[in-house]
């Protein structure tokens, strides 16, 4: 029994986060669990398990006497993640390269193959992909503990991908930087491959802080008006 409901929690977990990543759910209302666990035919057993892992990813937050919400994106976020990915994850993918097995490799290249052929205004199924094309990259390194932290990193950041992706011309950008990291990672070239995953998150950071600076003054110039 209890195998069947952490299967069963999983999968509400899965559909919530789709839902949040979408923006299916919004950050100003609370989510209606009695409604939620109606329609998804489930007990509210496994939806607070399911909901309990989403705060501990940092996707939901609870309100005493209020229930839960999904937390607003923030420049103090995505900062504190992308820092993180920064000193964990290129130092992982360039062990991985050196590491990595023929069948990984072609786990990766069909990663990649994946992420070219969906439509990127698809959000929850490109930022699936991307996450999978990613943690492909980082499997190698043999570092269980370094690939569940990153893993966990990626799936806090999936809500800034789709974000950071908004304006035109950044999927072919991204997809240019994932084919030219994949290339110098297949080679073993660690040393390269380091400063492009280093370079692919900074950049993305860096557009991000940009992205906010101009909502914030958007939103100051509303108010003012």
């Amino acid at each position: 029994m209890a195998i069947v409901v952490t299967a069963l929690s999983e999968q509400i977990y899965n559909t919530i986060r789709d839902r949040l990543i979408s923006g299916e759910l919004t950050v100003d209302k609370a989510i209606r669990q009695d409604a939620l666990a109606k329609e998804l035919g489930v007990s509210k057993i496994p939806l607070r398990e399911a909901f309990a892992r989403l705060e501990r990813d940092g996707l939901l937050v609870s309100i005493t006497n209020r229930g839960f919400f999904v937390p607003p994106m923030s420049v103090d976020e995505a900062e504190e993640v992308y820092a993180l990915r920064l000193k964990i994850e290129p130092d992982a993918v360039a062990r991985a390269a050196k590491l990595a097995t023929d069948a990984e490799r072609q786990h990766v290249f069909d990663c990649l193959k994946n992420l070219s052929q969906v439509d990127s205004h698809d959000r929850v199924v490109w930022g699936g992909l991307h996450r999978a094309f990613h943690m492909a990259l980082v499997h190698p390194s043999q570092g269980k503990i370094t690939f569940k932290i990153i893993e966990r990193l990626h799936v806090v950041c999936e809500r800034y991908v789709n974000k950071h992706l908004e304006p035109t011309g950044r999927t072919k950008r991204a997809m240019r930087e994932h084919t030219a990291m994949l290339e110098a990672w297949n080679n073993g070239q660690s040393k390269i491959v380091r400063s492009m995953m280093h370079d692919h998150i900074s950049s993305t950071l860096t557009d991000l802080r940009e992205q906010f600076k101009i909502e914030k003054a958007g939103a100051a110039k509303r108010l003012s008006a």
